[in-house]
Order: structure tokens, then C-alpha cells, then sequence
């Protein structure tokens, strides 16, 4: 202890360690550690410089604080050592680079996060994304029956669709969803695991995205549409869908901005809105509509499943394309969420023992063909490439578009092989020319397909030579004047002479126009042709819509031209409205949706008149006649006036039959889309027989009425001098180049394959059961 009012005095080794401690050499250390002993006292001065007299070890050296330092741990000797000792240093820099780097990224994404999320709209902006509108087509009686472009049923938002559908998403899609930041690093790990186990790509196959992550995708990371930046709408999308690296790294980045922005419901309703659920639908409450006939907020647990199935492939898994497809993977969905207890036990076996099934409209699959000719046909900016909301009232009869359909199905499965490559199309249409069917191949539930009836250029053959007789019963003649079946050779200038000749290799002689049409004969069709003059002839075809580059040579009058079924549809329309042309239409209105007042309206087709009614009338009765009477016996449905004319081209390479009653004009066309010839099978044959389905279906609700018709007057002179002079009267003398002769006429080819004769049916009927199994 230092003396009490005295100095104190300085601290020497000696006193720093009790007496008895065994430290007895201590006052023998050299002279310049005592000097250091000296220094450190000095060092401490203010300090207790005198310690407990007791005996002890001395005090462990402290730290800054005062604390008692912990001893270095020894570090082994030798090669370990070292090794250990270069780990130590690695960790040390690696430690210090770290956490600097992980501080500068996060920064870094935080940053860009908050950029991305003060760049991102109102949700009200981003709900439709669609960059085009859609078309709702409407039957006659206004009901839907088909829809076209990007379809949108209206904003619906997380709380105002059913629950079951909000459960079913996130059971299917993110069963996190509430729990995450926009990023699941557990659901990238799992897909990453399960592609490279499934021998794919780490982002191949599974993508592990959040449903917010996919939101991202949909709005393609907020990088809109542009159509002068692409090609077209199809590449901007397949761009928004590519995966790599770098885009997966944007849209994590992206998503977590959304996070930010949006709350999850919110980021829920975008998706619901914009997601694509095949079928053109757009949105959870287009797809609802379209494929149950409700809202999204009325949808069923098994309906909600098979929604919510869809996300996985919209096209092939959508229930208009296969119900069962859609069905099976709605019960995985319905699993999943029993699974997470989105469902009971039973609430999950009543959703798989009453899967979900379309609504009637849905299911009706007929009349794509009608509806893509609306599409191809009506204007283009409101229609194909519209970017509004359009609804169109059409002429469509649902009852005879059925009737239609079914007899094409029933005449393929009956009379023609399964093998058999043939096609067959048929328009039924009243006769003002509003098109109440159409089927434009054997495929009768296809949609944007070749449409064979509005597509198809085909030669007329024979269907054509009432455009003949009209010309001339429109000059004065009458179906009771005579005209010769006999050899007759035209001089063609640049080509030579040419002989047509008759389906049977036989002349009748002097035979009458009547008799002429309702056999179908050549020879009298192209002479009367001659003496009307081709020029009349084509003036009352194009009169009546067949102006398709007709032929300028006598072959005219054989059908050598070419028009489509439509076409020819609608100019048999024009004879039975009484001469007058018409124009074939299926839209009756256009509107915008929920518009009142439509934009455009079509009332009638009918147009300018092309020859007299008197004349029109006397050639429908030629036309009932080749029903009755004629080679179109087979077209007959017992208990109504038809009329109807058959037509076979060169080489049978087409094979028509049209005709009316009172009421409709049906057309149908029978061949092959490569032209390749029709072994036995003419116009009179599987073609009439299809007409006669259709009409036997059509008119079976339907009161018989009479054909506008007349009935000629009695035969006039037919003596050889009047044969020539009656027509020359009327219809003018011969042209130049024609001479006739009464030898054999020269072998020559037919333009076109005249009809077959009544007396011929059995054979034909007979050489119908050998071809039809390839057919």
C-alpha cells in the first residue's frame, strides 16, 4: 500500500510480486527489463499500483474494454498449418467481397424493382389486353351459333367470380400464391429438378412460375403490341412466351415490381382476365360463356376444374375440341384441390361423378362453313380485322342446316366407300338469295377449312343450258318449238372444226326444246345456242352472276365456264323469283356490341331484272320436267312441284344438281379436289341423291306449294321445212361457220358428258354399287 500523505512512490519489478511467491530469481532480471517495467508503471499511473500481498499467479492482460483477452488458439505446425491458414485467409476476402456484392445486387434489384413498379398502369388499363375484337354471329332467329376473333365477356375481378374457380387456379397454378413475393425459389428448384430428371432442359418443360410471374408473361413485361414492329400478332406473341436466362431474370424482377404495385387480388384479377382458354376466349368469364352458357361467378367446382385445366393447353384441351380430354384433366384439377382442402370429400366425388359438360349452344358444331363465308365475305374491318366488339344478325336456319348436313353424312356413309377421297358440297338459299345453309365438304363440322362451296372453281357442264333456254324462250321461242338433234359441225376459228356430240352417241332428230332440256342433250343445246347467239347467252348468264371469264366458243353452251356452287345457286334463284338477278347474302345486320341501331342491314338480294317473267315461268316447267321426266328422276320427293337441272363435266371430273321447290334452291356439287375423274358417277346420280336428303328433310315441316310455272302451249308445225323456219323467225338465221350435215359426225372429243337418258338408270345404278368403293 503507498503511504498515506506521502508521494507515492514509482513501481518497481521487486514489489510486483509477493514475497514467497517462488519468483525468488526476480530481482536478477537484466537491466533493460526493469527499465521496461519502469515505463509500463509509468504507463498506468492513477492506476492501484500495488497488488493483493497474497500469493497467486499475476492477472490475465485485458482488452480496450477492460475485458480479459482469450488466448490465440495455437495453430499446428507444418503443412496442416499453413493449409489451414490459406482457408482462413480465402474466407476472410471471400467474406469481404461478399457481403459487399450481395449488398450492391440488392440494392441493384430494389432499385429496379421500384422503377419497374412506378412505370406499371392502373389494373383498369391492363384487364384487356386483346389487340383485336371479336364477331358474334347470330341464326336468324338471333340466336349464337358461332364466334369469331379474340372473344372478351367483360371485366370480372377476384371477388366477383365464383370461389370455386378463384381455389381451383391457385390449387392448379401457385398453391403459394398468398404466401410469396412474386417469386417461389421452392417452385423454380422443383421444375428445375423435375426437367432435368425428365432428360429436358433446366427451363424446359416446367417453368415453376408463380402466377404472378405468368401475369408478367401476359403482359409481355409490359412491352405492348405494335404492329408495325411485327409481322403480325401470332410472332409478338411467340416472343412474349420465349424462355431464357436473361427474360426469366426480367420477369422475376417484374413480378416482385407487381408485388409492389398491385395487391394479389388485384394481380388475380389481371389474370382472370387476360389469360387465353382456346376457342378464341379471352378472360375466365368469355370462356364461361362460351363453353357453359353462364358467368364465371355462376361456375360449378367440376366447371371451375375444367377451367382452370385449360391454362395447361388452351387449344388441345379445350371442350370443343375434345369434352373427354377436357373432362380428364379437370379431375386432376378437382384432386388437387381436395388435396389442399379447397374441396370436401364428397363436394370432390360429386365434381368427378358429374363432370362438367357444354352448354347446348357450345355443343352444336354445325354451320363453320356459313360462318367462315360471313367472315371472308362481309367487310373486312368489321369482320376479320376488327378491333371492336361485333355482333351479326345472318340469314342462318339452324333446322335446315342440320337437314343439310345430314345428308351429305348420310349419302357418304351409305353409297360411298369410307377410302373414297371424294368431296361434296351443298347451299340451300330462298330464293331472294338469303343463304339459309351451306356445307363445304364431307367434313360437315369443320371450321376454317377450304370451303368447297364458295372456294371451288368447277366447269358448270349442264347445269348451264337453262341459261340457254332462257335466252331464247326470253327471244320469243316457247319449250314446244322444235329444234334438230342431228350432226353438226362447227368451223372454230384457230382450232378447226368441232362435232359436240350426245351422251348416248345417238340423234333424235326433230325434237322439241322441251325435250331437249329434259334429257340433257348436247347437240340441240348447242345449236340453239348458235341461233340466240353466244352473245345473249352470256349476256343472261352474267344477268345472272355466272360472269366468271365465260367462253367464247360454242362449248358455252355446254358449261365449259367455270363458278362456284354459291354462284350457281343463286343465278337458279334468279329463275325462280321470276327472272330478276340476285345477289346471295347472309348478313341481314351489323352492330357493335350493345349498340342499339345497327351500322349496316341487308333486306333482299334481289336485283335487276335479266328476262321476263312469262319466259321464267315456261322455264321452270321445262326444269319440273327434268324432275319428273327427265335425268333428274331421282332428285323426286313425292307430294311437291321441283324442278331441277343435272350437269357432268369432261371426263365426270364434277357431277352437279340443282333445283327449287317454291321455297329453297338447293345446290350440290360432287368431285375431287385434284380433279381426278369420278368412275361412274354423274349428276343424275349420288348428286341428285343427295339433294333429294337435303330436301326431303327441308320441306318435311313445310305445306307443298306449286311452282310458279306455265305450261307450253301446244307443239307448233313440225314439219322439216318449219323446223328451220320457225327458229330462224324467232331467233335469227345461223351463223356462218356453222354447217350442218347429216352424216356420222367426225370423233371428236365432248366438251362436256351429257346427261344419262332415263332408259339408262339401272345401268347406271348397277355401275354405281361396282365403283362406289373407291368412289
Amino acid at each position: 500500500m503507498a503511504k498515506q500523505g506521502g508521494r507515492r512512490p514509482p513501481l518497481v519489478a521487486e514489489r510486483r510480486y509477493p514475497a514467497g511467491s517462488g519468483n525468488a530469481k526476480a530481482g536478477q532480471r537484466p537491466a533493460a527489463k526493469q527499465t521496461a517495467a519502469k515505463q509500463a508503471a509509468a504507463t498506468h499511473a492513477g492506476r492501484s499500483s500495488e497488488r493483493s500481498s497474497g500469493g497467486g499467479k499475476a492477472p490475465p492482460p485485458r482488452g480496450r474494454r477492460g475485458k480479459p483477452k482469450r488466448p490465440a488458439p495455437r495453430r499446428p505446425r507444418g503443412p496442416i498449418g499453413w493449409l489451414l491458414g490459406l482457408l482462413a485467409f480465402l474466407w476472410s476476402v471471400l467474406w469481404g467481397v461478399g457481403w459487399r456484392v450481395g449488398l450492391a445486387f440488392g440494392l441493384f434489384l430494389g432499385g429496379a424493382v421500384l422503377i419497374y413498379a412506378a412505370g406499371l398502369p392502373d389494373i383498369d388499363e391492363l384487364v384487356d389486353g386483346r389487340a383485336r375484337g371479336s364477331v358474334t354471329l347470330l341464326d336468324q332467329s338471333g340466336d349464337p351459333y358461332a364466334r369469331r376473333g379474340d372473344q372478351f365477356g367483360g371485366v370480372v375481378t377476384a371477388d366477383t367470380v365464383s370461389r370455386h374457380l378463384r381455389n381451383a387456379l391457385v390449387a392448379t397454378e401457385d398453391r403459394r400464391f398468398y404466401r410469396h413475393f412474386g417469386v417461389s425459389p421452392r417452385g423454380v428448384a422443383s421444375a428445375v429438378r423435375i426437367n432435368l430428371s425428365e432428360g429436358r432442359g433446366p427451363l424446359e418443360g416446367h417453368g415453376g412460375s408463380t402466377i404472378t410471374q405468368q401475369v408478367a408473361k401476359l403482359l409481355c413485361l409490359g412491352r405492348p403490341y405494335e404492329p408495325e414492329e411485327w409481322e403480325n400478332e401470332a410472332a409478338y406473341e411467340a416472343d412474349c412466351r420465349r424462355t431464357t436466362l436473361w427474360r426469366k431474370a426480367v420477369e422475376a424482377v417484374y413480378a416482385m415490381a407487381m408485388e409492389v404495385r398491385y395487391s394479389k387480388d388485384e394481380i388475380l384479377t389481371i389474370y382472370l382476365n387476360r389469360s387465353y382458354l382456346g376457342a378464341g376466349a379471352y378472360g375466365f368469364e368469355a370462356a364461361a360463356q362460351l363453353y357453359f352458357g353462364h358467368s364465371a361467378a355462376e361456375v360449378t367446382p367440376a366447371e371451375a376444374a375444367m377451367l382452370a385445366g385449360l391454362l395447361k393447353a388452351p387449344s388441345s384441351l379445350a371442350p370443343t375440341n375434345s369434352l373427354t380430354r377436357a373432362q380428364d384433366r379437370a379431375n386432376i384439377v378437382v384432386g388437387l384441390m381436395e388435396e389442399q382442402g379447397y374441396l370436401s370429400d364428397s363436394a370432390a366425388d360429386e365434381a368427378r361423378a358429374n363432370p362438367a359438360t357444354l352448354s347446348q349452344e357450345a355443343a352444336t358444331t354445325g354451320g363453320g362453313y356459313f360462318a367462315d363465308w360471313i367472315m371472308d365475305s362481309g367487310p373486312e374491318f368489321f369482320t376479320r380485322d376488327t378491333t371492336e366488339d361485333v355482333v351479326i344478325r345472318t340469314t342462318l336456319d339452324p333446322r335446315i342446316q342440320r337437314a343439310a348436313e345430314e345428308a351429305i353424312d348420310y349419302i357418304f356413309a351409305e353409297r360411298v366407300s369410307a377410302e373414297s377421297n371424294a368431296q361434296a358440297a351443298i347451299v340451300v338459299m330462298s330464293a331472294d338469295g338469303a343463304v339459309r345453309a351451306m356445307v363445304g365438304g364431307r367434313d360437315v363440322d369443320a371450321s376454317f377449312s377450304f370451303n368447297r362451296a364458295t372456294q371451288a372453281l368447277r366447269q358448270t357442264g349442264s347445269t348451264f343450258k337453262p341459261f340457254v333456254y332462257a335466252a331464247a324462250l326470253d327471244l320469243g321461242a316457247t319449250p314446244m318449238d322444235p329444234i334438230e338433234d342431228t350432226p353438226i359441225t362447227l368451223n372454230i376459228p384457230g382450232s378447226g372444226p368441232w362435232s359436240p356430240r350426245n351422251y348416248d352417241e345417238e340423234f333424235h332428230g326433230t325434237i322439241t326444246l322441251l325435250d331437249a332440256l329434259r334429257e340433257s342433250r348436247n347437240v340441240p343445246a348447242v345449236r340453239l345456242s348458235e341461233r340466240v347467239g353466244r352473245e345473249n347467252v352470256r349476256l343472261v348468264a352474267e344477268g345472272f352472276g355466272i360472269d366468271r371469264d365465260l367462253a367464247d366458243g360454242p362449248a358455252l353452251a355446254l358449261g365449259a365456264s367455270e363458278a362456284t356452287l354459291l354462284e350457281m345457286t343463286g343465278a337458279y334463284a334468279g329463275i325462280l323469283n321470276g327472272g330478276s338477278s340476285v345477289t346471295p347474302y347472309g348478313i341481314v345486320d351489323l352492330r357493335f356490341q350493345g349498340a342499339a341501331e345497327p351500322v349496316m342491314t341487308t333486306r333482299s338480294g334481289i336485283g335487276e331484272r335479266v328476262i321476263r317473267e312469262p319466259a321464267a315461268r315456261q322455264l321452270i316447267y321445262m326444269m319440273h320436267e327434268v324432275v319428273e321426266n327427265g335425268t333428274g328422276a331421282r332428285a323426286r320427293v313425292d307430294g311437291w312441284e321441283l324442278a331441277g337441272k343435272t350437269g357432268t363435266t369432261s371426263a365426270a371430273r364434277d357431277a352437279w344438281f340443282l333445283g327449287f321447290s317454291a321455297d329453297y334452291v338447293v345446290g350440290v356439287w360432287m368431285g375431287y379436289d385434284d380433279n381426278t375423274p369420278l368412275t361412274g358417277v354423274t349428276g343424275s346420280g349420288l348428286p341428285a341423291e343427295i339433294w333429294h336428303e337435303a330436301m326431303v328433310r327441308v320441306l318435311a315441316p313445310l305445306t307443298p306449294r306449286p311452282l310458279p310455272m306455265d305450261a307450253p302451249l301446244p307443239a307448233r308445225d313440225q314439219s322439216a321445212d318449219a323446223v328451220a323456219g320457225a327458229l330462224d323467225d324467232i331467233l335469227g338465221a345461223p351463223s356462218d361457220n356453222t354447217t350442218v350435215t347429216t352424216t356420222t359426225p367426225m370423233p371428236t372429243v365432248s366438251t362436256t358428258t351429257p346427261e344419262p337418258q332415263p332408259a339408262e338408270r339401272d345401268s347406271i345404278a348397277d355401275a354405281l354399287s361396282r365403283i362406289l368403293g373407291g368412289g
